[in-house]
């Protein structure tokens, strides 16, 4: 018999608070590196003022407050303790849809989309395009996080989530949506239970990073560029996170500042800001993700799929292919595009592929009226055949 969940609600301590705000005044800053701002990593002024902010200006308790509007609960599943938000639709038939996040996420960047999703009809759309939503934080990331519990890759997150809804809460059919990690996991859903699936919804593809391509053509020349400069220029990140996850986890869990210098230069680099960083977002929203990350001492776990990634098989094998119904949405500042062509090797059966005007990699946080639109148009033929057991 499958675990019941147990309610939850978020309510760090006011010690953890106190703690927080005295060493944020004891924050040692670097000198600011010659050249312009950015240039080499966080600008060191934008950070001063976000520290600043974070220790005078923020409410915390008011970002607990926007998460503990929607249901939560956790369950004990394949060895730790897994929260969740569960959200029931508002319409005459809603599709259960796992949200999956991704780094430096979590479940904070899905407040904004939940409503859009579980009740269209309070934004102009149709109520029979609502969703049951389920937005679980991933295993190792912030409340699924746990000192000393196991360690999750793509495919272990996968089978954990699976395992959520089919068999804590019974729904033998639902779509799967992500980003970053998320969409890897809702790909690596397509492969392992794909018999669950009604469809997939992606807003980052996950290709091979060595693709084989004879006589490329423009359009995947374009994206061989962006790829290469990508894996010089902006993966050091990765190389560190996936070969010395520990030691970089133990400067982040002593010092919310070095947390948030480290997650804040992701924000700007893979958003639609323009260089701007809060013309995508706010400081609250972005301190919401970090003190999450803070508060849990989460950061090392969830650095565990990158680990995973370098180390072991990838989780689509070769040869392998994710045959459900896929949709795609690309957001023109997203890390990496690639071209459709290239998507057909992997995603066999895609019934919609959207370029989208505006946005980038936090797309559920930059662009929620539009992800959600193109949630609910995807899945909208996909809807029948769904259901909860009883």
């Amino acid at each position: 018999m499958a675990a019941q969940p147990t309610p939850f609600t978020l309510h760090v301590p006011e010690a953890a608070l106190a703690d927080l705000r005295e060493r944020l005044a004891r924050t040692r800053f670097p000198d600011q590196a010659p050249g312009p701002p950015w240039a080499y990593g966080t600008d060191v002024i934008y950070l001063r003022d976000l520290v600043h902010h974070w220790r005078t200006g923020f409410d915390w308790r008011a970002q607990e407050a926007r998460l503990n509007a929607f249901a939560q609960y956790t369950v004990p599943l394949h060895g730790i303790d897994l929260h969740f938000t569960h959200v029931p639709g508002q319409g005459p038939a809603p599709l259960p849809l796992l949200l999956s996040h991704g780094w430096p996420g979590s479940v904070f960047e899905f407040l904004d989309i939940i409503p859009r999703l579980t009740d269209p009809a309070r934004f102009g759309g149709d109520p029979a395009d609502a969703f049951t939503v389920v937005a679980p934080s991933l295993p190792g990331y912030g409340l699924s996080f746990r000192p000393g519990q196991a360690r999750f890759g793509v495919e272990a997150i996968a089978d954990c989530l699976a395992a959520l809804m089919a068999d804590v809460l019974g729904y033998r059919r639902f779509g799967a949506q992500g980003g970053d990690w998320g969409a890897f996991v809702s790909s690596r859903l397509g492969v392992a239970h794909a018999d669950k699936l009604a469809g997939i919804h992606l807003n980052l593809l996950p290709v091979r990073r060595d693709p084989a391509l004879a006589n490329p053509t423009p359009e995947e020349r374009r994206f061989l560029g962006e790829l290469e400069h990508w894996l010089k220029e902006e993966t050091g990140y990765q190389w560190i996170q996936g070969t010395r996850p520990q030691t970089l986890a133990a400067a982040l869990t002593d010092s919310p500042a070095g947390l948030a210098a480290w997650i804040v230069e992701k924000f700007r680099a893979w958003s639609d800001c323009g260089g701007d960083l809060e013309a995508a977002f706010t400081k609250d929203a972005l301190l919401a993700n970090i003190g999450l990350h803070w508060f849990t001492g989460a950061i090392g776990s969830s650095f565990w799929p990158y680990y995973a990634q370098m180390h072991d098989p990838w989780p689509i094998p070769d040869g392998q292919t994710v045959d459900v119904p896929m949709g795609y949405c690309e957001f023109p500042a997203e890390i990496l595009r690639p071209p459709r062509s290239m998507a057909a090797r992997t995603y066999t059966d895609i019934r919609r592929w959207q370029t989208m005007p505006r946005g980038g990699h936090f797309a559920a946080m930059e662009q929620p009226d539009a992800l959600a639109e193109e949630v609910r148009a995807f899945f909208r033929p996909l809807r029948t055949g769904g259901g909860r057991d009883a």
